[in-house]
Order: structure tokens, then sequence, then C-alpha cells
């Protein structure tokens, strides 16, 4: 009977040994496997919360777009009128939203070019420079008294051709996030 106690306690040791490696074993696995699927889980929170940043900034930027050129299209119809006294006081008006309308698509670029990706940003500030001419030829008519209605209306192709480049960067940009 000696012997037998012997061999049930030795059996009994491990089986008890066994189950408290294979408890172990299978803590440490469950632990591994929720950090995993935490670190996943917070990338995929990073990652969407940046492609909702970027996706606000571009919808920013387009806004900002079709807002100043509604300005330009007010200023053409002023440039198309008599020159005098009114139309100058109305064109620095309008001078001064252009400036105003202009700080803030300058922003809102800025916001793209942060937010990336690079082919965003660089469409993105294209489109902020294709508001140049319109600027310049304004200034020239105003300072000049000369007649600048050709040279701002022939920025419009240009600023609205950056503008269908912006939207596609910013499309495939969206796409690929």
């Amino acid at each position: 009977m000696g012997d037998s106690t012997v061999w049930t306690l030795a059996i009994a040791a491990l089986t008890g040994g066994t189950a408290v490696l294979a408890s172990w074993v299978t803590s440490r696995g469950s632990t591994q496997a929720a950090k995993i699927q935490a670190e996943t889980a917070a990338r995929s929170q990073r990652a969407e919360k940046l492609r909702e940043s970027r996706r606000t900034a571009y919808l920013d930027l387009i806004e900002q777009a079709h807002q100043i050129g509604e300005l330009y299209w007010e200023i053409s119809a002023e440039l198309r009128g008599p020159a005098s006294g009114t139309r100058t006081t109305r064109l620095d008006a309008l001078h001064d939203r252009e400036i105003a309308e202009y700080a803030k698509i300058r922003r809102c670029a800025r916001v793209v070019e942060l937010e990336g990706p690079p082919s965003a940003a660089a469409a993105a500030l294209a489109l902020q420079k294709a508001t140049g001419p319109f600027y310049e030829a304004l200034r020239t008519g105003m300072s000049e008294g000369a007649d600048c209605n050709e040279e701002f209306n022939a920025a419009y192709s240009p600023f609205w051709k950056a503008l269908e480049t912006f939207v596609q960067a910013a499309r495939t940009a969206h796409q690929t996030d």
C-alpha cells in the first residue's frame, strides 16, 4: 500500500502541476491577446480621427474656395460698370473683403498642409496661390485707374482648375486613408 500511495501522490502532484502550468500559459496568452486587441483598437481610432480631420480640412477649403469665387463674381460685376467715385468706393470695400477671404483660404490651405498627405497639401497651396492673379488685377485697376476687367476675368480658369485639382487630390487621399 505504501508504493501505491506514493504513486497516487506523485500522479496527483504531476496532474496538479500540469493544471497550474496550463492555467499560467492560458492566462499569459489571454493577457497578450488583450494587449494586441487594445493596440489594434487604438490604432484604428487614431486612423479614423486622422481621416475625419483630413475630411473636415478638405471640405473647409472647398467651401472657402467657393465663397471667394462668389466674391470674385461680385468684383467682376462691379468692374463691368462705368468708372465713377461710387464704383471706386465699392471696389475698395470689395478689395477689403477679398483680403479677409484670402486670409480664410490661406488658413484652410495651411490646415490641409498640416493634415496631409503631401499631394493634397501641394494642391491646397496651389489653390491658395491661384487667388493671386485676382488680387493683382484688382490692385492694378484700383491704383492706376486702368481697366483690369480682362486680366481679372482671365484668372477664373486657373482658379477653378486649381480647385478641381485639389478636389481630385483630396478624393484620392481620402480613398486611400
